[in-house]
């Protein structure tokens, strides 16, 4: 069934908190309407899985682990708490979410979505905008996963972003690489940009440097496939201990990987220019804190940093950034760049390296 009343394409009809005057769109409001009646021109979206975005589940795991033991029963506990409370899956520490797979369940007549009954979908924007109802308890989850088995529904908005799972990948790597399809695609763009200004070929002195923080990971490795294929340079990625540099290294996506904490100026900065850097472009994927300043100083003057962790704080990076007195451009990854979801599923399906990453985390 549908609603018959007036809604808003970017989904202002489903705030419940704030109202009047003070009205937010979605992603800012403390409560929104799930129900699952469409206004007509939503979506009803069956839950499958939830993919809870990299910051906020390392908050909530560390929150609910104690002498390494990680209570599994309290974090999904939380978990619904938030969902129930906000009718969205949005972590008040991060403010952060996640993002969804599901089958779509019903189309409202005047969706411009093109989507179809019966499709399965991955959502393109973040759980913390997505009005969501949880029916299940989430009693398939242990809490030891990002990627949360679950029953109920969700809420796409006219404007909402949405793509078909493709056929040819398991379903759970799709949405993985989904899950951080924005940060391969602004990567790519930025690298071409600085190749087609600077002389020389790929792997040439004149092609930009890229370093990548948090290199091993999904963003990072998918961020160092896409600077390859745009002409990088150098690629230097930066991988918090042994174990992260031993399971790059063999896969050839950096020209060196290096051993550093991201949140040590000095440390972060010796290391990439040791690799050969300052880097012309940094790439910050780690899902910690306090990478702003370090990030800054292993950046050439004149350079980009793309934050894509969740846990950055922008004032720190405007502000450090002053205080250096560092003439860098900052880019904030906001998740979307037209054509991403394809461009990164390509990155998987054509690059052997970083298939084998993300197929490594599904058997661990």
């Amino acid at each position: 069934m549908t609603q018959g009343s007036a809604s808003s394409p970017v989904g202002l009809h489903r705030v419940l908190e704030p109202r009047g005057d003070a009205i937010t769109l979605p992603q800012a409001a403390r409560r929104l309407d799930a129900r699952p009646e469409l206004w007509p021109d939503e979506v009803r979206i069956e839950v499958e899985t939830l993919n809870l975005d990299a910051a906020s589940y390392r908050q909530l795991a560390d929150t609910h682990t104690t002498d390494g033991h990680l209570d599994g029963p309290a974090l999904r506990a939380e978990v619904l708490a938030i969902i129930a409370e906000r009718g969205k899956m949005q972590n008040p520490v991060t403010g952060s979410g996640g993002m969804l797979i599901g089958t779509v369940a019903e189309v409202g007549p005047e969706s411009p979505t093109g989507l179809a009954v019966g499709e399965r979908v991955a959502t393109l924007v973040s759980l913390s905008l997505t009005p969501l109802a949880i029916t299940d308890g989430l009693a398939r989850w242990d809490g030891r996963s990002e990627q949360v088995p679950a029953e109920g529904h969700a809420i796409l908005f006219g404007r909402t972003i949405a793509a078909r799972l493709p056929d040819d990948l398991d379903p759970r790597l799709a949405l993985m690489v989904m899950d951080v399809c924005g940060a391969p695609a602004l990567v790519e763009r930025v690298v071409s940009e600085y190749a087609a200004a600077l002389p020389g070929e790929a792997g040439d002195v004149g092609a930009p440097t890229v370093a990548v923080l948090g290199g091993a990971g999904k963003s990072g490795s998918l961020s160092l496939a896409a600077a390859r294929r745009a002409g990088a340079g150098r690629l230097v990625a930066v991988v918090p201990n042994e174990r992260e540099r031993a399971l790059l290294t063999p896969t050839g996506l950096a020209d060196e990987v290096v051993i550093a904490d991201a949140r040590s100026p000095l440390g972060l900065s010796r290391a990439v220019e040791g690799a050969g850097g300052p880097a012309d472009v940094t790439v910050v994927c780690v899902d910690v804190p306090g990478c702003e300043q370090p990030a800054i100083l292993a950046t050439a003057q004149g350079g980009t940093i793309i934050f894509f962790s969740m846990a950055t704080n922008f004032a720190a990076a405007a502000l450090g950034a002053e205080g250096l007195a560092a003439d860098v451009r900052m880019l904030i990854g906001n998740g979307y760049v037209p054509g991403h979801a394809e461009l990164a599923l390509d990155l998987v399906r054509e690059n052997a390296a970083v298939r084998g990453l993300f197929e490594g985390r599904l058997e661990s």
